[in-house]
């Protein structure tokens, strides 16, 4: 009996080791987001990056290699494989939790990404949040952290996405409410909300996200490669402007998925149809301007950045603009 005891003071130190490995790790990765500014107005979310472990969110996850993809694992036999595992839930990249026929259905955003976002959702003490997008639950642990898990509701339409977040928050020990449903509806019974906050990508703006944020709440949307900042005035009225910041998501399921059919560019010089700024006009006006159009006005107005554009929603009407709403660039939005 007693030849067992070895293995298990071996198991032990590994799993010491494996503490240790991600608590320094975790803390270059804090560095990392730190030197960008991310967070210089709202230090508290320092403090929650650096207490919520990122590893325990993601089990495993798989990194994109020739042909493929190499599924990473926690629970490895092998020593460095799970070193490896450790040491990529600490780099500031987005990693892919759930694929199904070669489709990414889930993932962990870019660590330094979150950051951004929470920042810009301009979140106080008190305030309470919605999350649409429940992913592996590591957004919600961070939002827990700051402001307490009876304040924060992530949804998730995907049962087996609702119920994996909750196994990683309660094995990270937070106990946000999770909700199985359809994040285009939000959540009515835990309404009304501060902040409403999607990690995942639209092409509109859920009428019902307005009517259930308390009047000047904030909702943060990634849309058209962008991500834009919502002020509520009531269930019928928001308006913002994009942020300066790329954004690439995963389609919101249970909600008209956003982009449709690839826009043909031929005919466009290279250098536009390679620039970021280019694609995300074309994203934001698909359907109003054609790639010639797009063209013109993106060289005419000086290739303009993301935070020109913005969007406004106004009873049933829903537009994009570039630097006004009432100006003479604006689109329509799909209903």
């Amino acid at each position: 009996m007693g030849g067992h005891a070895p293995d298990r003071e071996a198991d032990t130190e590994a799993d010491r080791d494996l503490d240790g490995l991600a608590a320094s790790a975790r803390a270059a990765l804090v560095r990392r987001i730190d030197a960008s500014g991310a967070w210089a107005a709202d230090p508290v979310w320092r403090e929650a990056f650096a207490a919520v472990p990122r590893h325990l969110f993601v089990p495993y996850y798989y990194v994109g290699v020739a042909g493929g993809y190499e599924r990473r694992w926690g629970e490895s036999p092998e020593r460095e494989a799970r070193e490896r595992w450790v040491r990529g839930a600490y780099e500031d990249t987005p990693l892919a939790t759930r694929l199904r026929d070669g489709e990414l259905l889930s993932s962990s955003s870019q660590p330094s990404l979150m950051a951004d976002m929470l920042a810009a959702l301009d979140v106080r003490d008190g305030h309470s949040v919605l999350e649409i997008g429940a992913g592996t639950g590591y957004n919600a642990a961070l939002l827990a952290h700051r402001l307490g898990d009876n304040r924060v509701t992530t949804v998730d339409l995907d049962p087996e996405i609702t119920e994996s977040a909750r196994r990683h928050l309660a094995a990270a020990g937070y106990h946000p409410v999770v909700v199985t449903g359809d994040g285009a509806r939000g959540v009515p019974e835990r309404a009304p909300f501060d902040r409403i906050i999607a990690t995942c990508a639209l092409g509109t703006v859920p009428r019902a996200w307005l009517a259930q944020s308390r009047p000047g709440g904030r909702i943060l949307i990634p849309l058209a490669t962008g991500l834009v900042v919502l002020t509520v005035s009531d269930a019928e009225h928001a308006e913002g402007r994009f942020l300066h910041t790329p954004a690439y998501f995963v389609p919101l399921r249970g909600a008209s998925r956003p982009g449709g059919e690839p826009v043909q560019l031929g005919g466009v010089p290279r250098r536009a149809r390679e620039d970021d700024l280019f694609r995300f006009l074309l994203a934001l006006t698909r359907g109003s301007l054609d790639p010639q159009e797009a063209l013109a006005l993106w060289e005419q107005e000086g290739r303009p950045q993301r935070e020109r554009y913005g969007i406004t929603v106004s009873g049933e009407r829903e537009w994009a603009w570039l630097d006004d709403p009432e100006g003479p660039y604006a689109w329509p939005l799909p209903s």
